[in-house]
């Protein structure tokens, strides 16, 4: 069992936690729990939900996550990827039917633990992430152009192309106090940082903005005229349902756990790169499914790793789930003393907080970057990243799984059938005996895909963190997908700051075209890609010499 569920907090305490790092851990929790207010405000009632269950959710399932969880910094509560799935529960079947398929969402995610699925996370292609992460946050801007434009819009349609067609015939109502707010909330949520690092732009923003409304009374649209009060307690309840109906909320359940155990392992994974530390995977699933069935008790939404705030995180010195549970008592002390002022914020300065997250969320530059690789990859992306606009999410996944198993038959078909052979010789010397004792050797046996990446990139920093130099042997990866080099990158940029030089041989014409268009090259230095073994070898044994010197 301790294999499967070993919280990080436990196994810290008993090795022991210095003072100095307890303090930085509180400041650092102190900061993103002010960083995590307005989002959670921001993510609540973009959901369908009034505000204060966005912050009850960051208190119980902030705190949950990172008193069970299995990683170090992991900030948890509700985040923007949970929005398009929310909104279209609540809508579906109510705010009870919501809390019942968080708790179901929940236990599926402890079951996931409980049968070691954490490891899974790498057979979702990079192309499939980022095209569904990109299409939520075209599906999330979407959402907020009626309150950003403050139009005068009763119902909201929820297809994609209806929604933006009645924007454009709604476009006489726009209310220039609203656009106003919301360029003034994105251009200070954007610039705060250049005047301060230590308070967000986003809380900046809400803080100034809600003053000039409320102190020069604009004709806006606030959090009281949509909601009306919003409640600062915290309560247990049990939500209502019958028993009989409880099949009907299996598959929304089943998308709440599938998207939200994706989301908290790929923060986990991005915090891991962060602080060159190691999630337990399993163990994280299985607190966040806890953080799942308790939170709906007390009023919460779904939860899950928040990429962002565990970024802010770590950047300010957190590196114990210390920091994570502080963050949420924090949201906790401003619940209780100030909620009444959080009525008074706009709606419109929310969505300008929106308009930002979904910009970040679009990872433009990956999108961008996949485009320009193999035919392969940008297929699942254009069709994960259309899919998720146009359909739904569930569809999304499930197509583009289906795509990249396919594609990558075909392109395994190709390469047998054009009798791949080896890049370097038969000859090239296979004696890693003769090396220097500072050079170590990886050789990777077969293609490099969204299957076996994280696995050997792992093993590839592994075997380059203890040594000078590391020879990449590349001879039988007929190709390389866009996960592939994703993963690759970030190993070969952790052993660089480790001060490992990384030499490659063997490394075929295809693959070094798809490492060239991705700066691969350019990190390793080309002058350090040689074709045989041999002439690495004779590469690192000269970089050897020269350390010697």
């Amino acid at each position: 069992m301790s294999n499967l569920f070993a919280p990080k907090f436990f196994s810290l305490l008993k090795q022991g936690i210095s003072k100095e790092q307890i303090f930085a851990d509180i400041m650092a929790g102190i900061i993103v729990g002010i960083v995590a207010l307005p989002l959670a405000i921001a993510f609540a009632v973009a959901s369908g939900v009034s505000p204060e269950k966005g912050i009850i959710t960051a208190v119980v399932a902030g705190f949950i996550i990172s008193f069970l969880g299995g990683s170090r910094v992991q900030i948890g509560g509700p985040t923007g990827a949970f929005i398009v799935i929310l909104y279209a529960i609540v809508q579906e079947y109510g705010y009870d039917g919501l809390l019942i398929s968080t708790i179901m969402a929940g236990i599926i995610l402890i079951i996931f633990g409980l049968l070691q699925f954490g490891g899974l996370l790498r057979y979702f292609p990079q192309p499939l992430i980022v095209g569904f992460t990109s299409g939520i946050a075209v599906v999330i801007f979407s959402t907020q152009i009626k309150d950003a434009l403050g139009l005068d819009i009763q119902n909201m349609p929820s297809d994609f192309f209806e929604k933006w067609t009645l924007y454009f015939e709604s476009l006489g109502t726009v209310n220039i106090y609203a656009v106003a707010l919301t360029l003034a909330t994105i251009l200070i949520t954007i610039y705060a940082k250049h005047i301060t690092t230590k308070i967000p732009g986003s809380f900046i923003a809400i803080v100034v903005l809600t003053f000039v409304v409320a102190f020069f009374e604009l004709p806006v649209t606030t959090i009281e005229t949509f909601f009306g009060e919003i409640n600062g307690t915290i309560e247990f309840s049990l939500p209502h349902f019958e028993w009989n109906n409880l099949s009907t909320y299996i598959v929304p359940a089943f998308i709440i756990a599938l998207l939200g155990g994706v989301e908290s392992l790929l923060s986990a994974v991005v915090a891991d790169g962060m602080i060159g530390s190691k999630h337990r995977s399993n163990t994280e699933l299985i607190a966040q499914g806890a953080a799942n069935i308790v939170t709906p008790f007390f009023g919460g939404i779904a939860a899950t790793g928040a990429i962002a705030r565990t970024a802010t995180n770590v950047k300010n010195g957190g590196r114990t789930p210390i920091a994570g549970m502080m963050h949420a008592v924090v949201l906790l002390f401003i619940m209780l003393f100030f909620i009444d002022y959080a009525k008074l914020i706009p709606m419109s300065v929310l969505a300008g907080i929106l308009i930002v997250v979904s910009f970040n969320m679009s990872e433009y530059k990956a999108f961008i970057s996949i485009l320009k690789g193999s035919y392969y990859d940008y297929i699942v992306l254009l069709s994960t990243f259309i899919l998720t606009v146009v359909v739904d999410l569930t569809v999304a996944i499930e197509v583009g799984i289906v795509l990249s198993s396919l594609l990558f038959m075909k392109r395994m078909a190709r390469v047998e059938g054009n009798s791949f052979e080896k890049s370097e010789d038969i000859d090239d010397i296979d004696n890693y005996e003769k090396l220097p004792a500072c050079v170590s050797v990886y050789e990777i046996g077969g293609p490099l895909f969204f299957a076996s990446a994280k696995q050997y990139a792992q093993q590839i920093q592994e075997s380059g963190i203890a040594c000078s130099v590391l020879i990449i042997r590349m001879r039988y990866v007929s190709f390389i997908d866009a996960t592939a080099l994703h993963n690759f990158k970030e190993a070969i940029r952790m052993l660089r700051e480790n001060g490992t030089v990384i030499i490659t041989s063997g490394t075929n014409d295809e693959v070094f075209k798809d490492l060239s268009k991705h700066n691969v090259v350019e990190m390793i230095g080309e002058n350090s890609m040689h074709k045989t073994f041999p002439r690495a070898v004779e590469h690192a044994n000269n970089i050897i010499q020269k350390m010697e010197l």
